[in-house]
């Protein structure tokens, strides 16, 4: 064993080696008899037969309830992503101002946005946009989920901006101010296409929340996949089928969206390899997991 290894913690001897393989051990038969009895519990339900899988061989399961769930879900992460990179721009240039009003504001409208929970917004919105009709009857599930998602994860990249931005070293600005750019043109031509590439991990990360958390809306009525799968598993009697079957649409459109994502980050990386700049980790700057009510 290394001594870096050595550094962090002590290295077990020989009694110690054989008490972790023993409770190693221990451990993996009670996982396993944990296992055994969930199979149990479903064999005797009937979950774990061929018919209870049978309705995902057959055109109109997916065409009447998982494919309109998988469009839903698509349309609401799309719009909110789009848009809360808008306004996670705007709020984040906001929060970088040198004007104290327009920071002060930016820094209200974030931490706000940023410590409701994602449900508790769309559930007011949905009321709020019902009372006052604000959209027709039939939009109002996706007006709610889309402002919501928008509200939450625009704060947060709002925050990763201002974290991008603040990474790149101060000899960008001074440069930029000694060639005579006004302040604008110095976040537009020189800071934010830099920032870019150190944030696009982190703004990853949060294009897949955004994503995931568009699964809240089931609960306002808005029809996306897990809502989907709801449906089927009600109608056929086979609710764990479906949500595993709805597990893997997610964790296919997840992979996919970041598959896309990091090609793009790939191509901007090699567009400006010669350019510093640190990366933003992708982490939560909510401060817990997102969309947790």
């Amino acid at each position: 064993m290394s001594n870096a290894v050595a550094v962090l913690y002590d290295v077990p001897g020989p009694k110690a080696k054989a008490r972790y393989r023993v409770l190693s051990g221990v451990v993996l038969l009670i996982s396993l008899g944990i296992a055994f009895l969930i199979y149990l519990a479903l064999d005797s339900k009937g979950q774990l037969t061929a018919a209870k899988w049978e309705p995902f061989v057959t055109s109109s399961t997916w065409t009447t309830y998982l494919l309109p769930g998988i469009q839903g879900t698509l349309v609401a992460a799309a719009l909110s992503i789009v848009f809360a990179l808008v306004l996670g721009a705007i709020l984040g240039i906001g929060r970088l101002s040198e004007h104290r009003a327009v920071r002060a504001v930016s820094g209200v409208f974030v931490e706000l946005f940023r410590a409701v929970p994602v449900l508790i917004l769309m559930i007011f919105l949905y009321a709020v946009y019902a009372e006052y009709e604000v959209f027709k009857v039939r939009y109002l599930a996706l007006a709610a989920v889309v402002t919501g998602l928008t509200l939450y994860n625009g704060s947060v990249i709002a925050e990763i901006v201002r974290a991008g931005v603040n990474s790149l070293p101060k000899g960008q600005t001074e440069a930029a101010s000694a060639l005579g750019m006004r302040k604008g043109q110095v976040m537009r031509i020189v800071l934010l296409p830099q920032a870019v590439t150190a944030m696009l991990p982190a703004i990853i990360s949060q294009m897949v929340v955004a994503l995931k958390d568009s699964a809240l809306g089931y609960l306002i009525g808005y029809v996306e996949v897990v809502r989907a799968g709801q449906q089927v598993g009600a109608f056929y009697g086979n609710y764990l089928p479906s949500l595993i079957i709805v597990a893997v649409i997610m964790i296919v459109i997840n992979s996919l969206l970041t598959k896309l994502a990091t090609v793009v980050e790939g191509r901007m990386r090699q567009k400006k390899r010669k350019t510093g700049g640190t990366v933003v980790p992708a982490q939560d700057f909510g401060g817990g997991p997102a969309g947790a009510a």
